[in-house]
């Protein structure tokens, strides 16, 4: 099933080129009460919310795809963890290129361990991209999105996708300097997930997925996930082993060759196989730009 967010926080199953309103389904989630649970309450009870979607779907309401305005397809993840240099190919990009690394310290992954970005970085396509520090280079990054689906810790790999909600793609922006990853990667929507979430059930092995993004029609990266360092299994597996992952944590796991700059007025187009595809306008933030 391809889950979204869409317009006012409405719930959509995507079929085709439409959406069909399930907003009734969060119906069955349980009332919210302070203090708030530290995770997604959606993914937590994604499996009784696919069902009554399933249900309910065929008589929704449904109105075009090009008509929803589409946003994040987690709206509260705990935690939203990234993979570092997680492509060979990129590891030597970064190492070979002073306008990338700035003297910063650059370990492959196994010993440079992953980082978390601030989950007030996250929007939808449609909410688009607000560079700031104009005056420094910002990149592009695609990568695959990992969606976590119940709670665990020092998750062994060989069950690892047993923990999987489903997958999205993702952007994570990027601003060059000499501080530390984390802090130049969390700017409001320097993190950007979607189109929608793409239930585990319909996508069960990520490990071959040809992915790619291009700006303003012209290709900039291009890869497949099987020449990732450390696969989904193994990065569930390594980020388990220092965290509770809990339902609604993202992992994004790394991009490959290819990242470059982009300035107000590109326009995004980044796309997984199975997945879908989403287009990212870029604009400048509007205060402190």
């Amino acid at each position: 099933m391809k889950i979204c967010r869409f317009n006012e926080n409405r719930l959509g199953v995507v079929e085709g080129n439409i959406v069909r309103d399930v907003t009734e389904a969060l119906e069955l989630l349980p009332p919210a009460a302070y203090p708030f649970p530290r995770h997604d309450v959606l993914i937590a009870h994604l499996d009784k919310i696919r069902r009554l979607a399933a249900e309910l779907a065929p008589l929704a309401q449904s109105i075009p795809l090009t008509d929803a305005r589409l946003l994040s397809p987690i709206a509260n993840p705990g935690k939203i963890i990234a993979a570092p240099v997680n492509y060979q190919k990129h590891l030597k990009e970064v190492l070979g290129d002073p306008n990338l690394h700035h003297d910063n310290q650059i370990n492959q992954i196994q010993r440079a361990g992953l980082f978390l970005k601030a989950t007030s970085s996250l929007v939808g396509p449609s909410e688009g991209v607000a560079l700031r520090k104009l005056d420094r280079r910002n990149d592009h990054e695609v990568e695959l999105a990992v969606v976590i689906g119940k709670t665990a810790a020092n998750i062994p790999r060989e069950n690892a996708l047993q923990y999987v909600a489903g997958y999205c793609i993702g952007l994570d922006i990027t601003i060059r300097g000499p501080e530390e990853r984390s802090f130049r990667k969390s700017p409001d929507s320097y993190t950007v997930l979607g189109p929608w979430l793409v239930t585990s059930d319909e996508l069960p092995d990520a490990g071959n997925l040809d992915f790619s993004i291009s700006v303003n029609g012209e290709t900039r990266q291009k890869s497949n996930t099987n020449e990732l360092i450390l696969g989904v299994r193994e990065l569930i597996e390594f980020a388990s082993s220092f965290y509770t992952l809990q339902p609604g944590d993202v992992i994004i796991t790394g991009t490959p060759e290819g990242v470059a700059s982009i300035q107000p007025g590109d326009t995004m187009f980044a796309e997984i196989d199975r997945i879908g595809s989403m287009t990212v306008a870029v604009r400048s933030n509007d205060i402190g730009a």
